[in-house]
Order: structure tokens, then C-alpha cells, then sequence
């Protein structure tokens, strides 16, 4: 099974061009999830949510629709240094995504690390933990660093149940390459865009994910798509490249590609 999504729902940005122009931001979500069958949270990485706001995300979208979390910062970005508040932190967090888990609408919780979350033996260490501290719950895992390209780290993801993150980024020294990997059940690819002029160099870290993909370009990853989910039991793709809507249109124009719709 593969469904495509975007990362984020809730932009004005997108009005107009995937959204009515006079839509309201509490509608953005039903209207999306009447398109495409799958959503990316991104802002639980930024707030820490709650459990009526999880529960009114469920309660906005049609049985069957799925979502897929970006762990909170201080998961994956800022964690403690103190044991008992990484366990508050992770617990906290559980507490407020059990709804959507016990409604069966969790596809799974990404970790996203950061470039300077580098190879170490500590690093390795911490990603092991996170079935952990997160039971029973389907985890990916994404490294931005190129220092994570290697069989000895996909094999300690495989060996730890945790699935693995593919990214379509700039071909930039130091990025993670657009490698077809999949070390779980689930198969897991995000579209960043291919802006190198902005990656390193912007004002806003949003300046970064300006960019809409061409068809070759889509085309390029159909075949690994495919191939991935032949041999996982769910493949999620999202787009990432959320400026102007562009995320969106490019979610449907690989849907079609892929043959979804």
C-alpha cells in the first residue's frame, strides 16, 4: 500500500492553489484529507500537543485517512541531558497522541535528527532507545548527516525495528543522498526539494524547501516507490517543499505517476 501526502496541511500560502481562496484554516484539513489520504504533522515537532487537539484532528478527517507525527524537538533536536526528563518528555508526548493510536490512524512517529546529530557511539546508542521509550508504536528514523550511510547503521535500525527515512535533498557535500532503503514494514520517503542555492544560505529556514519538481524529476523515484512498497507492508511518501503549495501539487502529480488515482 503507498500513499502520498504532504508534510503540513495548514498554510495561507496554499489558498488559491490548492485550496479555495476564501477557505478558513479550520476547514484547510477536511478539504485536504477529501484529496489525499495521508498527512505529515510537522507541528508537533515545534509545540508539544495536546490531547484534544489530536483528538480534533481525528475527528476532522474520514476513516481510513492517516497520519504520520514529526517527534518534538526535544526528542530528536533538544534532548535532556537528565534521564527522568527524557522520559517525561517522551511520556508526555505518548500521552497526547494515544487517541489517534487507539483509533488506529497513527501510521508512525518520525524521528527527525538533525545534521549535527553525527555517528557516534552515544548517537547510535539514543536512536537504539526509542522503541524504548516509545512501545509498541511504529517508529522511522531520519539522518540528515551522510555520516548515517552505511549497512552497519540501516542494520542497527532493522535489528531495532525502527524503519528508515529516504530524502530527495540537494546533492549537497555533507547531505544524505536519495538512497532506497527500507529497514521495517514501513517504507518512508520525504521530498525536501532541491534548492541548493537556499539550503545553507537563507534568512528563513523555510527559504530551504522553495521548490516544485518537475515530472522527470518525480519519475525518477517511481521505480524505488514501487520497489519499496513490494517489499514493506506500507509506503508512505510526503512532500516536503511546502512554499506556495507546491508540496501539494507535487503529491498529485506523483499520485498519478504511481497510478494511485
Amino acid at each position: 500500500m503507498i500513499q502520498v501526502g504532504t508534510s503540513g496541511f495548514s498554510y495561507k500560502d496554499w489558498r488559491g492553489v490548492f485550496y479555495p481562496e476564501g477557505i478558513a484554516p479550520s476547514d484547510m484539513l477536511a478539504y485536504y484529507a477529501a484529496r489525499l489520504p495521508t498527512v505529515e504533522l510537522n507541528f508537533t515537532y515545534y509545540q508539544m500537543p495536546g490531547v484534544r487537539t489530536i483528538e480534533g484532528l481525528c475527528r476532522k478527517t474520514p476513516e481510513g485517512f492517516t497520519f504520520c507525527v514529526k517527534a518534538h524537538s526535544s526528542m530528536t533536536h533538544k534532548v535532556a541531558d537528565d534521564e527522568a526528563q527524557i522520559r517525561q518528555d517522551f511520556d508526555k508526548f505518548r500521552a497526547a497522541m494515544e487517541p489517534m493510536a487507539d483509533q488506529g490512524r497513527l501510521g508512525c512517529i518520525l524521528c527527525q535528527f538533525p545534521w549535527g546529530f553525527k555517528r557516534t557511539a552515544k548517537n547510535e546508542a539514543y536512536v537504539q532507545r526509542l522503541p524504548e521509550l516509545l512501545p509498541d508504536w511504529p517508529i522511522v528514523v531520519e539522518y540528515r548527516n551522510v555520516e548515517w550511510v552505511s549497512e552497519a547503521a540501516f542494520e542497527a535500525l532493522k535489528d531495532a525495528g525502527l524503519g528508515f527515512c529516504c530524502v530527495d535533498e540537494p546533492k549537497l557535500r555533507g547531505l544524505f543522498p536519495p538512497l532506497a532503503v527500507y529497514t521495517s514494514p514501513i517504507a518512508y520517503v520525504r521530498f525536501h526539494g532541491r534548492n541548493a542555492k537556499s539550503w545553507w544560505n537563507h534568512v528563513d529556514s523555510s527559504e530551504r524547501y522553495n521548490y516544485l519538481y518537475t515530472q522527470e524529476e518525480l519519475n525518477e523515484w517511481v521505480p524505488k516507490i514501487r520497489d519499496l512498497a513490494r517489499n514493506t507492508e506500507r509506503a508512505f511518501v510526503f512532500f516536503n517543499n511546502c512554499h506556495a503549495g507546491q508540496a501539494a501539487t507535487n503529491a498529485q502529480m506523483m499520485e498519478s505517476l504511481l497510478g494511485l488515482i
